[in-house]
């Protein structure tokens, strides 16, 4: 396999780019790397896994052609990259116990995959790029097939590169056969902060936050700024790079990317989504934050949301007046519906702008976005702050293992990374974490840093604190820490890294690796 990087995958530093070079092929360990024996994913151990999960005998099968696609955006025709000819993927649906089965066909001009974020899934499905497959390249297919294990709202994106910050993305659907909710209709709710093809593309985006701040020490979180449609972008020569975004929730920093609009399910407010119901039903919200840089407040205005669900496994019950999500997070919600249009809306925490969605029953007169409110107050939570529902928290146990990950860098060079490596291309196992199968993990997120960061493990959940809530990413707030706990279930290479997709670019991630 020709291991040498092009200029743009090297600018990039992706998350599946940065290993590509480190591994020869995805089921042989760099022959270079000291340490142990690992546990690779095409090692009987993780067949013998997936033997274990639970099985329906039914299959749901998906295609997914990845390709370029035109679509408006707020009035503007853009090109950009999907899955089947749309702003939004296919939302998958299946039930627990299913296998999936999807054929991806890369009709894009370089090699993808695909990450089914959030799931406990066989290691070689995983999606990630040289650590657990090799790439799907241009005019090639691969086919995906996993068991589904767990009930909840998942979705899948592209691993590679920057990929996901187009339009490379989609809900997966796991319903449970024995569903303890009751509930009249649900709907699907995916956000995301867009750029690509109205200020610029992603790369663009990356190339100027990777030159840092080389302005005499000024102090990214309180500079002044010229708002653009979401958020001000900063002067002297920058367009994309976001100054002066506060946000007291998020501990400080809110963001490092201008974006110029804010999407509902594929739709900027002007030409918000109806999700047609009757007054009185009860509605089941699924959240997912597909965005690059941006935590949403998602909250109806004068109304209570009921948080059942983050990130897949339900929690006790909460009513908040708001919930905020950071990258990668999903909350599930239950809300009745009121007579006329009821605006959904999901606040850009820290920036401007918005997106939203109606409830809407036939009567009344949908309200202009102008005339919604800007903020969203009250009872305000995130899903790190929820307990688990009894049925999925994890037992007591003394941990076998701890690990301590220091989120570190900053802004001046734009040189994040984890205990202060930036994940090595050519050296993946180098500063890897080890785990055994059958272990009790700790793990400890510290961040050393100025700015917030959506800590994201694949393969896993793991339990916030002793009696939190079973999640698989988490918001690390700056110079605050966070402890969790998993269960080192499922052998393999897992990746763990900040869901800011320029964060991870920049090399904020690291290994989980399971040895024999």
């Amino acid at each position: 396999m020709n291991n040498q990087l092009n200029r743009r995958h090297f600018l990039a530093l992706s998350v599946a780019g940065a290993a590509a070079a480190a591994l020869a092929a995805c089921t042989t360990p760099d022959p270079a790397a000291a340490g142990p024996e690992r546990l690779m994913p095409t090692d009987t151990a993780v067949a013998e896994a997936e033997s274990l999960r639970p099985t329906s005998g039914a299959t749901v099968s998906q295609a997914l052609n990845a390709a370029s696609l035109t679509a408006m955006v707020a009035g503007t025709s853009v090109t950009t990259w999907g899955f089947n000819a749309a702003l939004a993927g296919p939302v998958i649906r299946a039930r627990t116990g299913d296998r999936l089965n999807v054929n991806l066909a890369n009709g894009l001009p370089e090699e993808t995959t695909i990450h089914w974020h959030g799931l406990a899934l066989r290691n070689d499905q995983d999606g990630v790029q040289h650590i657990t497959q090799d790439p799907v390249r241009a005019g090639a297919s691969y086919g995906y097939d996993f068991r589904l294990a767990h009930p909840g709202t998942y979705w899948y994106h592209s691993h590679v590169e920057l990929q996901r910050e187009r339009a490379l993305y989609g809900a997966l659907i796991v319903e449970d056969p024995e569903e303890p909710l009751t509930y009249d209709k649900d709907w699907v709710i995916i956000l995301d902060d867009w750029m690509d093809g109205i200020t610029g593309t992603p790369e663009d985006v990356l190339a100027e936050l990777s030159q840092g701040m080389s302005m005499g020490g000024m102090d990214h979180g309180s500079m002044g700024s010229s708002p653009g449609p979401s958020g001000g972008a900063m002067g002297m020569g920058m367009k994309h790079m976001l100054m002066g975004s506060r946000s007291d929730f998020l501990g400080g920093d809110a963001g490092d990317v201008s974006y110029p609009f804010h999407l509902f399910n594929a739709k900027a407010p002007d030409d918000a989504e109806v999700f047609a119901a009757t007054a009185g039903e009860m509605v089941r919200l699924r959240i997912i934050n597909a965005a690059g840089d941006t935590a949403y407040r998602v909250g109806i205005p004068g109304q209570k949301l009921t948080l059942t669900h983050t990130d897949g496994f339900p929690v006790q019950h909460q009513d908040v007046d708001a919930v905020v999500l950071g990258m990668g997070e999903r909350i599930d919600a239950l809300v009745t519906v009121g007579e006329g249009f009821t605006p959904v809306l999901a606040l850009p925490e820290g920036k401007t702008g918005k997106a939203l969605g109606f409830f809407g029953t036939g009567t009344g007169k949908k309200p202009l976005p102008a005339v919604l409110p800007d903020s969203l107050d009250g009872t305000i939570m995130d899903g790190s702050q929820l307990k688990a529902d009894p049925a999925v928290a994890l037992s007591v146990k003394t941990p076998d293992r701890t690990h301590e990950l220091k989120l570190t860098g900053g802004m001046d060079k734009y040189d994040w990374g984890i205990n202060g490596n930036r994940f090595a291309m050519d050296k993946p196992f180098e500063h890897a974490f080890e785990i055994k199968a059958g272990e009790r993990v700790q793990v400890d997120f510290v961040n050393d840093t100025d700015m917030w960061h959506p800590m994201h493990l694949h393969g896993h959940t793991f339990q916030v604190g002793a009696d939190g809530a079973r999640k698989d990413t988490v918001i690390v707030r700056p110079k605050q820490s966070v402890r969790v706990f998993f269960d080192a279930e499922n052998p393999g290479q897992w990746l763990v890294h900040c869901h800011n997709a320029f964060h991870a670019e920049r090399g904020m991630m690291a290994l989980f690796s399971y040895i024999k």
